[in-house]
């Protein structure tokens, strides 16, 4: 049975300027049943009620959601640029966050087409779409929800794949060993070829392993900038395994849209005028 998460295992991360956004809506993450965590990393539902529209901010992690909302139910590929959801009236979604490659045994085409894709769930899952969203949606208790939810990935679980836990685990990998800078260095960890690796990130996951270390590298300054505590630039750029801080800096605003220090300005100041966030578990 899924079970609420503890506040040791939050994270803004992926959130972008999060004291803006956690004063406007609601967040919990409830953790999947034991037989499908080897797949979903959690379970999420947002709920709010604006006055006026607000616009999040978000930098994608490297993985599949699927979210179940009254505005149009949907798989949302992975997002290699950032993303702006408008919230606006009152509203909830109730959503499945899937492991970095987690989504492929549901998937019934190649994961590289959910790239930068948001696909109606209908498409995919055709006849069990309809009969789930009412489900969720009718349902006002979120756990009630997440297991109709749960029961159909269920039934729709496609069969084992030799190479997908390996896949799996190097994007783990690739997302939390700081040692691991470049794609050969994973190569060189799992004892493959950069080609082998290539392949099969592309087969299970959908994005190259380059790409997921530099994201998880980013998610990680921002939401250092975003706690409000003094960054020592050249020491995490040091940390996080770039050449040097003007390489970091580079790779911030490529992917944030902001400069570090630009960024740092737009945090402290919702973190002045909101006061800090929480997410709830």
């Amino acid at each position: 049975m899924s079970s609420s998460i503890t506040p040791a295992d939050l994270t803004t991360r992926g959130i972008l300027n999060p004291a803006a956004g956690l004063q406007r809506f609601e967040l919990r993450r409830t953790a999947p049943a034991p037989d499908l965590a080897r797949l979903v990393d959690w379970h999420w539902v947002v709920r709010w009620s604006l006055a006026a529209p607000f616009e999040q901010e978000i930098l994608p992690h490297p993985c599949v959601n699927l979210a179940i909302e009254a505005a149009g139910s949907a798989v949302h590929g992975i997002g290699t640029r950032r993303e702006v959801a408008r919230l606006e009236g009152t509203g909830r979604v109730v959503a499945t966050k899937f492991k970095p490659g987690g989504f492929f045994p549901f998937a019934p085409l190649p994961m590289r087409r959910l790239v930068d894709s948001v696909i109606p769930l209908v498409e995919l899952f055709g006849s069990v779409a309809e009969p789930l969203e009412r489900a969720v949606l009718d349902q006002p208790d979120d756990a009630t929800a997440i297991r109709a939810v749960e029961a159909a990935l269920r039934a729709r679980k496609g069969p084992e794949d030799a190479g997908l836990d390996e896949a799996m685990a190097l994007a783990s990998r690739a997302q939390g060993d700081r040692d691991i800078h470049r794609a050969e260095d994973l190569a060189r960890a799992a004892g493959v070829s950069v080609r082998t690796l290539h392949r099969a990130f592309e087969r299970y996951i959908g994005v190259g392993p380059k790409w997921i270390i530099r994201r998880s590298r980013v998610q990680e300054a921002a939401e250092r900038v975003a706690s409000g505590a003094p960054v020592a630039w050249a020491a995490l750029a040091q940390e996080l395994g770039y050449h040097d801080q003007a390489h970091l800096i580079r790779d911030f605003k490529a992917q944030v849209g902001f400069t570090p220090a630009a960024y740092a300005e737009r945090c402290a100041a919702a973190l002045l005028k909101e006061g800090a966030p929480g997410v709830k578990g």
